[in-house]
């Protein structure tokens, strides 16, 4: 990954938990880098005291972190600007989930990476699996815990390879006890909360399943450019639709429920691990979307500005009948699967008689419909 390019190649090194060797392993691999000749720096690494970590670091030219003020408190923070004025070739930048401080020029770091990617620095960086928004849910399930530090599912995606860094529960759970992960006072809180070993067991699956579907998706590019004579994406993500000969294609219905943000992240998934196009539609039967209830409409744009984010192709349509505009839009575009939301406590006399859900289950019968039942957590 040491070739310079117009745009830098991405490395991401995939973990499930802190303390499996995501960082340790970022620094092995540059003083490799280092011993090659390839100028590398460290943009910014995070050892949370870790003696080995910092140890590690040694030898390694730094860049100076930014200092930024918020509420009385210095913070720091990556100087992207520094690095581009440096413009190594490679940078370490450790986790890219990572949300900066209110005033800083970005607001997550996977943005700072971008900038440095786009100006043909490569970029070796660290990151948990839970962190990706489309298993956002999944992990408050059998977790609990909403992981607010989230990133576009597409950062991962684009990146040229991403790299399973894996630890046993039980090793991650010993190096816990022993004080090598987080102080004492720290370690203890963190078993009541992610380090319970079944959670551990479920994030580390996760993992290993991301990490075999990126693998899959980089295969498949490389199948397809080697099929049709064309150069395989440079970005790591799958080949188009027409080179896949791929007739999948997804639409997720949007409404005002808060829920719809689930809904969203699910169809999203299902559209990777398809690589279809995927849409998100709104249906409102004025002629005027801004004459819909100030509250409905903020909650509509919230949730296709969401679905934006996480590049999903968004419309508002206009109709009378919601399921049939639904169901003509899915077919004028070649939908094959469309997924809805059934808010928790739906009359069953709806869902089984004239609801929106049975009526386009009714129309779209050449279409696979998925219904997908509101879930609330305490």
């Amino acid at each position: 990954m040491t070739e310079q390019s117009p745009c830098g190649r991405l490395k991401i090194l995939l973990g499930y938990a802190a303390g499996v060797g995501k960082t340790f392993k970022m620094l092995d691999e540059a003083h490799e880098l280092k011993r090659q000749g390839v100028d590398v720096v460290i943009g910014y690494f995070e050892p949370h005291g870790r003696k080995d970590t910092i140890a590690k670091a040694e030898g390694l030219e730094t860049i100076p972190r930014r200092k930024v003020s918020y509420r009385g408190t210095t913070f720091e923070e990556m100087d992207t600007d520094a690095v581009l004025r440096r413009h190594p070739q490679v940078c370490l930048v450790d986790e890219l989930a990572h949300t900066n401080v209110p005033g800083s020029e970005r607001t997550k770091r996977w943005e700072d990476v971008q900038i440095l990617l786009g100006a043909g620095i490569d970029v070796v960086t660290t990151l948990n699996v839970q962190h990706l928004e489309s298993l956002n849910d999944r992990v408050r399930d059998f977790s609990g815990i909403l992981v607010r530090e989230t990133l576009p599912d597409w950062v991962v995606k684009q990146a040229d390879e991403v790299v399973m860094v894996d630890l046993p529960p039980e090793a991650l759970l010993n190096r816990l006890k022993r004080g090598v992960v987080y102080a004492p006072e720290k370690a203890s809180q963190a078993l009541q909360n992610f380090f319970k070993e079944s959670t551990l067991v479920a994030l580390r699956e996760l993992a290993l399943r991301q990490a075999a579907h990126e693998v899959d998706a980089r295969q498949a590019a490389q199948e397809a450019a080697e099929v049709y004579g064309t150069a395989a994406p440079d970005n790591g993500s799958a080949p188009s639709l027409s080179a896949q000969e791929s007739t999948d294609r997804i639409l997720i219905h949007i409404t005002a429920n808060p829920a719809t943000a689930a809904l969203i992240r699910r169809g999203r998934r299902v559209a990777d691990f398809l690589r279809a196009d995927c849409f998100a539609v709104f249906v409102h039967q004025e002629s005027d979307f801004r004459e819909m209830p100030s509250a409905q409409r903020e909650a509509v744009e919230k949730h296709l500005n969401f679905a934006r984010n996480l590049r999903i192709e968004t419309r508002l349509l206009q109709g009378k009948d919601a399921a049939r505009t639904v169901v003509d839009f899915a077919r004028l575009n070649g939908i094959t699967q469309i997924f809805l939301l059934r808010p928790q406590g739906a009359p069953w006399s709806k869902i089984l008689g004239r609801g929106l859900h049975q009526q386009v289950v009714r129309l779209a019968r050449d279409m696979q419909v998925t219904i997908v039942a509101e879930r609330r957590h305490g």
